[in-house]
């Protein structure tokens, strides 16, 4: 009986000593991935920083247009300072060190030197903006300009994507340009809109009235058309112009409605 009962409770002790033994491998197993995670991570970060540092440095050093923008590095992450004298060229530096190896991110704190009264430089960008692209259709984008304390912001609507690149690109390379705020809506490709234009353009430019609009390289008349809907936009001499635009448009086929919004010359705006 005696030696019966020492079996028994050696075998209870065995499955009590079993249970436990997997309860602790078990927390072991947990908790040794949580460890190494956590150095991995600590390391993963930081460790690169110094080859960051120089790499970026490098890369900030080799144009002298960065020659302005100095950088640090902690945990991969880059913080650019300093100033630079437009815009396209701090971008341009933060893009060039964001695709740097092992950098995590970027925080672009350089300034843009801009000394240029915001008036001068909303008539120097709506002067670029009007001509630019002739010959590739602008007559069909319609864009307008704010500008405050330096921010240009776009708005306004294009009929494909090179047309609000470019805008974008005059004003990101334009000296007192701090930044740019794109709002521009690019519109969807639409052969039916595609064949309302041309139409439009030829009943407007065409018109004996209005053909020496037709002479003028940056097509004061902007014909805006997005699903058969028709907005016109620009500067015309007098009233009588403006009506005469409004109904040239409403006389094209598959025109859904026509908004007139051309002002005139010297009317209050």
């Amino acid at each position: 009986m005696i030696r019966t009962l020492f079996i028994c409770i050696s075998r209870k002790e065995r499955s009590m000593m079993t249970a436990t033994t997997k309860t602790f491998v078990l927390i072991l197993a947990i908790a040794f991935p949580i460890s190494v995670w956590a150095q991995s991570g600590a390391v993963g970060t930081g460790r690169y920083d110094q080859q960051i540092q120089q790499d970026v440095t490098k890369v900030l050093q080799s144009k002298d247009k960065w020659k302005g923008i100095t950088a640090s590095t902690d945990d991969a992450i880059v913080t650019l300072n300093g100033s630079a004298k437009l815009l396209i060229d701090k971008l341009d530096a933060a893009k060039k060190a964001d695709k740097i190896e092992h950098v995590q991110g970027i925080r672009d704190h350089v300034q843009v030197e801009s000394n240029v009264p915001d008036e001068q430089l909303r008539q120097q960008l709506g002067e670029k903006l009007r001509y630019d692209r002739v010959g590739y259709g602008i007559a069909f984008n319609a864009i307008a300009l704010n500008v405050q304390n330096g921010v240009v912001t776009v708005n306004g609507d294009v009929r494909d994507y090179p047309a609000r690149d470019s805008a974008l690109a005059i004003a990101e390379t334009t000296p007192g340009v701090k930044e740019v705020v794109d709002n521009i809506n690019v519109l969807p490709t639409s052969p039916m809109d595609d064949d309302i234009r041309v139409r439009v353009a030829r009943a407007i430019y065409g018109n004996g009235s209005l053909s020496k609009y037709a002479l003028d390289p940056q097509k004061p008349i902007r014909i805006v058309v997005d699903k058969g809907h028709v907005t016109l936009y620009g500067v015309v001499d007098n009233q009588m112009d403006k009506q005469i635009a409004e109904q040239q448009a409403k006389s094209v086929p598959n025109v859904f409605s026509v908004d007139d919004k051309l002002m005139v010359a010297g009317s209050p705006k």
